[in-house]
């Protein structure tokens, strides 16, 4: 069963800090990231952002919609299809929480 889609999965607990672990990908954090800064993106523009492969794209971002952290909407624009990408509210916040839990571990390792 899915999570509600209005609440944030609960974060994994590694050595102290809350992670949320779907934003330990690299990929996933730069696609949340760069949409955070763009408010949106075409599947072609975060490909060429992030240098990944259509495949490894695409299942990412398929993790992101399933979390309720991305918005995909598929179209067809000159007999071409596009896909564009937002980030949600709950994305939003799950990012500021996971950079919140980083700044967090930062902190207590440099003691």
């Amino acid at each position: 069963m899915a999570p509600p889609r209005d609440r944030a999965p609960p974060p994994d607990r590694i050595g102290g800090p809350l992670w949320d672990a779907v934003l330990l990908s690299p990929v996933r954090l730069g696609v949340v990231t760069a949409l955070l800064a763009r408010g949106e993106a075409t599947f072609s523009e975060l490909r060429e952002l992030l240098s990944v492969t259509q495949g490894n794209l695409g299942i990412h971002l398929r993790k992101l919609e399933e979390a309720g952290y991305v918005a995909v909407e598929k179209e067809f624009v000159d007999r071409k299809p596009r896909t564009t990408c937002r980030l949600t509210r709950r994305g939003r916040a799950a990012l500021l929480a996971h950079v919140a839990a980083l700044d967090a571990a930062v902190r207590v390792s440099g003691r």
